[in-house]
């Protein structure tokens, strides 16, 4: 008897770690994989990224009920988002906040009448990688030579409560331009770290320049 009574504290305590383990994950840090390249050459696929879920919202666990308001995303951030029209959690990057009017003309981005800066780093037959200047956060973006139907959008203001978010990959990538708006509630929370990195293409071998990488 006294056995069975060690066993079962010993498996409470075990459940309980396990909660408070799976809690933490929910509400406060996780990480997260990238199996696609939308977010190339920022992320690539094999990532894992370290997903602040505590940066915006303090929430439920295992919810999106939010207890307190931290902080609103904002234009730059890398979020990560439970989206409801695609089904999936989706990582983009944030190009509209509240209040801003944007439009794009063969890739080439504007934000309320600007046009945003862009510089060539890197370029081959078929893509160029450039830096972006998103009104002073300046990261890179890949466009590809044979061009795409989401190259362009007409203005847009986003009203209060939305997010329009793109891909830096900007010809692959289903984001705003596929699935809208980006509602507030739906995003989990902000990326700014690669944890770890595996190739997929070289039997799952670790990218150990990529550990730890800031994005």
């Amino acid at each position: 008897m006294n056995w069975l009574t060690k066993t079962l504290k010993a498996n409470k305590g075990f459940i309980f770690f396990l909660f408070l383990m799976f809690a933490f994950r929910s509400s406060i840090a996780d990480w997260n994989e990238v199996p696609t390249g939308s977010m190339n050459p920022t992320i690539v696929e094999g990532d894992r990224i370290l997903v602040n879920k505590a940066a915006y919202d303090l929430r439920i666990p295992f919810t999106h009920i939010a207890l307190v308001k931290r902080a609103d995303p904002e234009r730059g951030d890398i979020i990560v988002f439970d989206s409801i029209v695609s089904e999936k959690r989706l990582v983009k990057r944030v190009v509209g906040v509240p209040g801003d009017t944007l439009a794009m003309h063969n890739n080439i981005l504007w934000i309320n009448g600007q046009k945003l800066g862009y510089e060539t780093v890197a370029h081959s037959p078929t893509r160029t990688d450039q830096e972006e200047n998103l009104l002073g956060l300046k990261h890179k973006i890949r466009t590809h030579t044979t061009g795409s139907y989401l190259a362009s959008f007409s203005p847009v203001e986003i009203p209060a409560g939305y997010y329009l978010a793109l891909g830096d990959n900007r010809d692959n990538s289903a984001d705003s331009r596929v699935i809208g708006l980006v509602p507030r509630s739906e995003i989990v929370g902000r990326a700014r770290n690669v944890v770890l990195s595996l190739d997929y293409d070289h039997y799952y071998l670790p990218r150990t320049e990529r550990f730890f990488k800031d994005l």
